[in-house]
């Protein structure tokens, strides 16, 4: 059976519409009576590639998002299983059980919901997800954060934990539930990543393990626990927690609630009050260190803080933070997980802006889309905010960096559908030099509310490989399947760079239409989609007529992603959300193989040594030969062709929940995390105790 968590309006019960609706919207296919790989403009159908514009892999850490700003996930390491057993987990207490495990090293728990992937630098691994595993005390697993995890790299020991509170504003803004949804990234003794509420973040690397509280951020505020108005008076803490601490004293509730978030206070506490009925302080010795505590009253909520120093080893250690919602007007749609990136002292950010809860009105159309940022101290040297009012949705691409035709680039996927090249500096008076764009959608694809239509937006990353850039578009998994586009464009055009040019028929003349955010051309409307003689389209892929038959397959086509391509030896591969596993020639574009994988991938492939790994929803990780014939790709079983770690039955091996991340790999193992864990595999390890 297939398996996906959301609606499939085109599925294959329905291929005969939605092989119709695909060759309306497509801009260039390749059936069989045609050359086998599709189409190319033909000024750049031979590009000149800058050899020297392949990104740096070496092997050990793995720092950011596809392991180097190229964002091309294809580390170096010899020895790395295809085949594990990661045990199984008792269902009422979660602890794993050991007996069955194979090439397992160690496993964590993370909370129920993980999408973003692991990052390991230095001895330690770093990873997103909610606050379900409760690491600290203060905030018990019922309570709903975005996290961000550090663990030994070694035994999967918990070392500290970032904490960021669900904004108020709710689902908008914040969705339940689904914590830090990026990848950080970790150069020197620092880390940056953008939280769910926002801000982008730079913390200390070891927190506060060297014994220091880094700045200038110094001094947060930790809640410990809120304490509400109850209209039962026998019941109600509130009132009299206030007069306590009117008095200068603490009420012996009061005492149990930092008893239970981890603070065991001494007798004497001193109690003062700073804004008289609305805030209060306290200093006590908790161990052998000083502490100081703050309350505050607003409305019918008392809410008790502690102080964050260098004695709070489980702690995160912030060194700058930046609010984009605050400084910039940002209005993030749903959540933030821009995984950023660097080039020298820069920072690149997609800020996330996007629609409201209506997902028609664009709160923020003047926001900035895009950022630049010095990494060390936090200032903003330029924002664009490009998309502006063409957002579809949201915004949650990451950016790529690379030098492309000797100038410094970098590459953000708009929520309109364009790719956008902009000079990497500082720019001038805060503006930005574009350099280039590129429409990712047909101009004649059509945005519907909910998912319906073929117009898309990009949330995969750009990949650069041998000089060249490659982008697929997708939508948000919860629109369901759709039409998709994979697109290789050569970066070192300028200008509008799309493959079609938006026109208005007027009297004899063509007339450029502005593009629109719904439909670029309408073409009951008198408009056409012409050829741009300035593209910059390598190739396109979109669907190809393998068997000849005249008729467009479910497997024969490209489907919406929000994978990211990763390629080596020029096979480019990619999984879109419809569970499809594509093999094509990077350079040309042909399609080589695709591989049903049953179940839908919301994450990327990993290539090392000679071997791709993807995962899927149903928590299967699949492993291919790198090649471009699919009967060395994959062995038969059963007269059917499977990927090559499957057992005599045809059975792939499971990760015993939803893999929704990329696998990656550091320092000779195999880092996978699922909704709920985070795996270390390693030939021949024996599980740590």
């Amino acid at each position: 059976m297939r398996t996906t968590a959301f609606p499939a309006p085109f599925g294959r019960g329905k291929h005969a519409a939605w092989a119709i609706a695909l060759l309306a919207s497509m801009t260039t296919l390749c059936p069989a009576a045609e050359a086998e790989r599709p189409k190319a403009s033909p000024a750049v159908s031979k590009p000149a590639i800058d050899k020297k514009a392949n990104a740096p892999v070496k092997a050990g850490d793995w720092t950011q998002w596809g392991g180097t700003s190229y964002r091309n996930n294809t580390p170096i390491a010899s020895n790395i299983p295809i085949h594990w057993n990661v045990g199984s987990f008792d269902r009422k207490t979660g602890a794993w059980i050991r007996d069955e495990a194979e090439n397992v090293k160690w496993v964590a728990q993370l909370g129920s919901q993980s999408y973003g992937n692991p990052v390991i630098a230095d001895g330690q691994v770093f990873v997103g997800s909610n606050n379900s595993a409760g690491y600290l005390k203060r905030y018990p697993a019922e309570v709903d954060l975005g996290v961000l995890l550090c663990f030994e790299e070694a035994t999967g020991k918990f070392v500290w934990q970032h904490s960021s509170e669900k904004l108020p504003t709710g689902r908008v803004h914040d969705w339940p539930l689904q914590g830090i949804c990026c990848t950080p990234l970790v150069e020197g003794d620092r880390l940056w990543f953008v939280s769910s509420r926002g801000l982008v973040l730079c913390l200390d690397k070891q927190g506060f393990r060297d014994g220091e509280d880094d700045g200038p951020v110094k001094n947060e505020l930790g809640r410990l626990f809120d304490i509400n108005r109850n209209d039962d008076p026998a019941k109600d803490e509130l009132a009299p927690s206030i007069a306590a601490l009117n008095k200068g004293e603490l009420t012996e509730g009061l005492r149990k609630q930092f008893a239970g978030h981890g603070v065991q206070l001494p007798a004497q506490v001193a109690v003062q009050t700073v804004d008289a009925g609305k805030k209060w302080s306290a200093k006590a010795t908790v161990g052998a260190a000083a502490r100081d505590f703050v309350f505050t009253l607003a409305g019918p909520k008392l809410s008790a803080f502690k102080i964050i120093t260098p004695a709070d080893v489980d702690e995160a250690d912030t060194v700058w933070s930046y609010d984009m919602m605050k400084l910039q007007q940002v209005s993030q749609h749903n959540m933030c997980s821009c995984s950023v990136t660097t080039l020298g002292d820069l920072l690149f950010v997609i800020t996330s802006n996007g629609v409201d809860e209506s997902h028609v009105n664009i709160p923020s159309p003047n926001a900035p889309s895009f950022m630049v940022m010095n990494k060390i101290t936090g200032e903003v040297y330029w924002t664009d905010n490009s998309p502006g009012i063409n957002i579809v949705h949201g915004q949650w691409s990451s950016p790529a960096v690379a030098t492309l035709g000797g100038v410094a680039q970098v590459l953000f996927g708009g929520g309109d559908g364009y790719l956008y090249s902009f000079r990497a500096d500082k720019g001038k008076d805060g503006k930005p030099e574009l350099l280039w764009k590129f429409d990712c959608n047909p101009k004649t694809s059509k945005w519907v509310l909910g998912g319906a239509g073929t117009r898309n937006d990009i949330i995969a990353t750009p990949v650069i490989y041998d000089g060249l850039v490659y982008i697929a578009v997708g939508q948000d998994p919860e629109h369901g399947e759709g039409i998709g586009h994979l697109w290789c464009i050569d970066p070192t055009r300028r200008g509008d760079v799309s493959t079609e040019l938006a026109m208005r028929i007027e009297g004899n003349k063509r007339v450029p239409i502005p593009h629109r955010r719904l439909q670029a051309v309408v073409p009951e409307q008198g408009e056409v989609a012409v050829d741009n003689p300035n593209s910059a389209l390598v190739w396109e892929f979109t669907a190809f007529d393998r068997n000849g038959d005249g008729k467009l397959d479910f497997d024969e086509t490209m489907h919406r992603t929000i994978g990211t391509v990763a390629i080596k030896n020029d096979l480019l591969f990619l999984a879109d959300f419809s569970g499809l596993f594509h093999c094509l020639d990077a350079k040309t574009g042909k399609l080589h193989w695709t591989h049903d994988m049953l179940a839908a991938s919301w994450g990327s492939p990993l290539i090392v040594e000679d071997h791709v790994y993807i995962g899927d929803e149903d928590g299967d990780i699949s492993v291919f030969n790198l090649s471009a014939d699919p009967n060395v790709a994959m062995k038969k079983v059963n007269d059917e062709l499977v990927p090559i770690n499957a057992n005599e039955n045809g059975e792939i091996p499971n990760m015993g929940n939803s893999v929704y991340s990329t696998p990656v790999i550091a320092n000779g193992a195999l880092f996978i995390s699922t909704k709920d864990r985070l795996f270390s595999i390693a030939a021949g390890a024996k599980p740590s105790p």
